[in-house]
């Protein structure tokens, strides 16, 4: 009997890892259980300061301890000047320090006769730890062929268009973007309103392309959250996390200290997903649901055994389970940095791509999918690229939205974000 009570199909393994061997054509999940083999630093909120630092070498919200909410936006710019991309770049910079302190985005005026420069509605609510993080996409450099703001020679060789990887059904209202913002905070009104405020400075300079909320909930005492499927979510992380996440003299000297972040909107077949017996789910994602450990271990940090066999001599890992595919030793040793949370957007018009093809209001929900890595080439491209063709997740997840963008080093007081490109 399954969890919810129903009696779906019990696969065996053998059915199992048949059925994967037909899902190639489908599209991943992205890595949410498994990314290298060693524990994420612990998400502690209890003792951690109101306020993150904003100014510093490099960008937070990356390796800050994730924040239970995160509002990510993603902007075209449709001025035709260089200078006018500069100004906003200032702008957007003394307010996010300004906003992460749980100030205004700018001082409320004394003549309340003019538009003021914050609308308010965070007025009392504190920092909430709270992070702004900027990106740069590919159309910052190049667009529709043309080099807008004479920045084409300095766009990073890394900084690829990704490629369309098995299963994709990327909406275009969902992809892409010149810019990007990633809010995070405990409070999602403070996420929220940061980005509003941002949005607002941009007027005449650019506009919003695609927007998308997300969540993060952690069990008290537990270091890991649990995603919308039930199982915990980014237990593993990279060793050398500074080694995989900073670009180093490999990148132009204005890119060196950021990171590449791919950001991938997945929505994921609950209903089907819950008609599944919690054994095929394991077998799914290679982990135990309720523990979080690996198939054949007993706690959640223990070390994943890919080499394993049962009695009958078959993998106790499945051949094309999503812990598997996505481990570094199946990818040439590629990892990558997770910060991931989940969506929900409440039920759309939907198709589902695999039996039993159910058709009508399903959940919108599922996965705000968000790594770093110092190069998406040797990273998500090439981990994805795998599991994207044999990940038995494929039939509950369709890939929905993306973008990819270069988050340039932090900023100094009296500096800006990107500074150092527009002075190359």
């Amino acid at each position: 009997m399954s969890i919810s009570g129903r009696k779906p199909p019990h696969p065996s393994r053998r059915g199992f890892l048949a059925t994967a061997g037909s899902l190639v054509a489908a599209g991943g999940i992205g890595l949410t259980a498994e990314a290298a083999t060693t524990p994420a630093p612990d998400k502690k909120r209890a003792g951690t300061p109101a306020a993150e630092p904003f100014w510093g070498a490099r960008q937070s919200g990356i390796l800050t301890p994730a924040q239970s909410h995160t509002y990510f936006a993603a902007f075209d710019l449709t001025t035709t000047k260089r200078e006018d991309v500069v100004k906003l770049l200032q702008r957007w910079t003394e307010a996010a320090a300004r906003l992460t302190r749980g100030e205004p985005a700018e001082p409320i005026p004394a003549d309340q006769s003019v538009p003021a420069g914050d609308s308010a509605d965070g007025l009392g609510l504190g920092p909430a730890r709270l992070t702004l993080t900027f990106g740069f996409g590919a159309g910052l450099f190049t667009k529709d062929g043309q080099d807008r703001y004479g920045l084409a020679a300095h766009r990073p060789e890394a900084l690829v268009d990704l490629p369309r990887f098995n299963g994709d059904q990327l909406v275009p209202a969902r992809t892409g973007g010149d810019l990007s913002v990633q809010a995070c905070a405990d409070d999602p009104q403070v996420a929220f309103h940061a980005v509003r405020q941002l949005s607002a400075m941009a007027y005449d300079i650019a506009e919003m392309r695609w927007v998308q909320t997300g969540f993060s909930s952690q069990p008290p005492g537990e270091k890991t959250p649990r995603n919308l499927m039930g199982f915990k979510d980014g237990t593993r992380q990279p060793d050398q996390i500074d080694k995989v996440v900073w670009v180093g003299p490999e990148g132009p000297a204005w890119m060196q200290g950021g990171s590449y972040m791919v950001v991938r909107r997945v929505r994921i077949s609950l209903e089907h997903w819950d008609r599944m017996n919690v054994d095929f789910q394991e077998k799914t994602i290679g982990r135990h649901k309720y523990s979080g450990a690996p198939l054949g271990k007993k706690k959640e940090f223990d070390e994943v055994d890919l080499d394993a066999t049962d009695a009958e001599g078959n993998p106790v890992m499945p051949e094309n389970s999503h812990v598997r595919l996505s481990h570094s030793s199946s990818n040439d040793g590629a990892e990558i940095y997770r910060r991931g949370y989940s969506y929900n957007d409440g039920v759309a018009f939907t198709a589902e791509r695999w039996p039993p093809w159910k058709q009508g209001m399903l959940y919108d929900a599922g996965l705000l999918f968000v790594c770093y890595q110092r190069d998406p080439r040797t990273g998500f491209i090439k981990i994805f690229g795998n599991s994207s063709k044999f990940d038995m997740l494929n039939q509950f997840a369709t890939h929905v939205g993306s973008g990819l963008f270069a988050c340039p080093p932090g900023a100094r007081p009296g500096g800006y974000i990107g500074q150092s490109l527009f002075e190359a």
